[in-house]
């Protein structure tokens, strides 16, 4: 839902920052897996309940995938392959958050996230079902020019995403709780994208 205005706002700033890697040579492939490498590391962070350094470590990420879509326009290289890898990662790296999440107190954690991950796999697949439909038909994305894949819009984003990640660590006491209703913002997600979507497609037909 707020994708459209903040990835305006930060367009300039991460162009600054990929430029110096620009130049030294640096590939968007390498800063995606970098970032991911480096994000993965919060799983372990989280199981031993380490969530300011967690927190870090998913800023840090988060970056690098701002990063490396700023390095693929400044060297052209907004490749199908390259979108594939980075938004592949993306929901790897989402997943591990929350399994971290679980694994910090199973007791209190898992089924919520549980219910979170079933949540994640409902928008991760409507978004990309839909991104495959709209390649075939070559239906537009105004919104989202720069992106490899069709960006189908939804309630929960990656800038909600990113902030409910960002809220889990700060308050992770609360976690059965905010992981709940952040679920139930993603599967309101998972049925607006599923009618979109199909609404879209079948207009592409006629």
């Amino acid at each position: 839902m707020l994708d459209r205005w903040t990835m305006p706002l930060t367009h300039g700033p991460l162009q600054r920052i990929a430029q110096p890697l620009h130049q030294k040579g640096i590939s968007p492939d390498q800063v995606t897996l970098g970032t991911f490498l480096m994000g993965m590391t919060a799983l372990p962070l989280l199981a031993y309940e380490q969530y300011g350094l967690a927190l870090l470590v998913i800023l840090l990420n988060r970056l690098g995938d701002g990063i490396d879509g700023a390095l693929a326009r400044l060297s052209n290289n907004t490749s199908d392959a390259g979108g594939f890898l980075d938004i592949g990662l993306d929901f790897v790296f989402y997943a591990a958050v929350v399994l971290g999440f679980a694994l910090a107190n199973p007791s209190q954690n898992a089924l919520v996230a549980a219910l979170l991950l079933f949540a994640f796999i409902g928008t991760g697949t409507s978004f990309l079902a839909f991104a495959i439909a709209a390649k075939q038909q070559a239906i537009e994305r105004p919104h989202f020019p720069n992106k490899a894949f069709y960006y189908l819009e939804g309630l929960t984003e990656g800038t909600e995403t990113v902030l409910a990640l960002v809220i889990f660590c700060l308050f992770p006491d609360h976690f059965p709780t905010l992981a709940t209703l952040f679920a139930i913002a993603c599967l309101v997600t998972v049925v607006t994208r599923l009618w979109g979507g199909l609404l879209d497609t079948a207009q592409a037909y006629c």
